[in-house]
């Protein structure tokens, strides 16, 4: 049923919750766990021309993604499961329907950081669009 599951990281306690409730699933089903952190490019980061007298290079932003991808997994018995790390630079939820679509995914498995319905709207959650847009299953774990 579930060959490529997908899971969208930001390294946060629900990304580790998802991950852990994909890990059960592709055991059951022997499928393959794609672990997925999208970065900001240094545009969009900072935006078109503001940049805060700070600078930060792509090279920091993707170091800094691929440590999201380490701490989501850290601790968490990955055995008997294929398990890989992706890291992409650009908007999380275009760079994710994509993944989807690219990779075949059959099922998404992600965290949400508890906006209700009204404030998700508005702060444009990940999940909420990914839920509505994505051409396969999508398990939103608490």
């Amino acid at each position: 049923m579930f060959k490529k599951i997908l899971v969208p990281t930001d390294a946060s306690e629900y990304s580790k919750r998802s991950l852990k409730i994909a890990l059960e699933i592709a055991r059951k089903f022997q499928a393959e766990v794609e672990v997925f952190h999208v970065t900001y490019t240094q545009k969009d980061y900072w935006g078109y021309t503001v940049t805060y007298g700070a600078t930060i290079t792509q090279e920091d932003l993707d170091k800094y993604g691929q440590l999201a991808l380490d701490i989501t997994v850290e601790g968490l018995n990955t055995d008997g499961v294929e398990l890989k790390k992706v890291l992409e630079a650009g908007h999380p939820v275009t760079k994710i329907l994509g993944e989807i679509e690219k990779q075949k995914i059959d099922l998404v498995v992600m965290g949400r950081h508890g906006y209700g319905a009204i404030a998700g709207s508005v702060f444009g959650s990940v999940s909420q669009r990914i839920l509505q847009k994505a051409t396969c299953p999508v398990l939103i774990a608490k």
